[in-house]
């Protein structure tokens, strides 16, 4: 599935701007990250971006998110690696392993990218100025976006930093730049 499909099939589901925006943003972090790693599939791993959580505000239950919006992909075609990504995203939900540098990549990208999006928000410039030791020092405030799960972004950087073969403490700001990099080239954040 393409990202202009992945893109279609968003705005048909979800009616949130901010979350079609958590969205987008997860998906520019995915071809980010795709480029560094699978360029030939950067806008594969741009849809499953796009598509995590295409399900949620219709079928937010644990119950059912991501599982009912998997089943509708699957009806549709989409390939397996794309599928088990977005199911990795929801491990503790699904049971599905992230196994595959897109499920890493996914799970790695997806709190972040919603916590530098709420960090460009409290700054008068956004994110045009917003660097990875403004974000890695609020992260530190538990108070500030609370809801965000510190311990599924750094079990995300592990993650991710072991498939590159980087050691966690020093790629955590790789990745958070690497984040905030995609989000503001994509217009996002502001």
């Amino acid at each position: 599935m393409l990202s202009a499909a992945a893109r279609e099939l968003m705005h048909a589901w979800v009616g949130s701007e901010s979350l079609r925006v958590h969205m987008e943003c997860v998906g520019l972090c995915m071809r980010a990250y795709a480029e560094r790693m699978s360029p030939d599939q950067a806008d594969r791993w741009q849809a499953a971006g796009i598509l995590h959580d295409f399900d949620y505000e219709k079928h937010p239950t644990p119950e059912e998110h991501p599982k009912v919006g998997v089943a509708h992909l699957r009806s549709m075609g989409v390939d397996e690696e794309i599928l088990e990504a977005i199911l990795g995203h929801a491990a503790e939900r699904t049971g599905v392993a992230r196994v595959s540098p897109m499920a890493k990549a996914l799970f790695a990208c997806d709190e972040l990218s919603g916590f530098i999006v709420a960090c460009a928000k409290v700054r008068p410039n956004g994110i045009a100025d917003l660097e990875a030791k403004s974000v890695k020092k609020k992260l530190k405030d538990k108070a500030f976006a609370a809801n965000v799960s510190r311990e599924d972004i750094a079990v995300g950087v592990a993650e991710l930093a072991a498939l590159l073969g980087q050691e966690p403490g020093g790629f955590e700001a790789v990745h958070i730049q690497t984040c905030i990099d995609a989000i503001r080239a994509g217009g996002f954040g502001r």
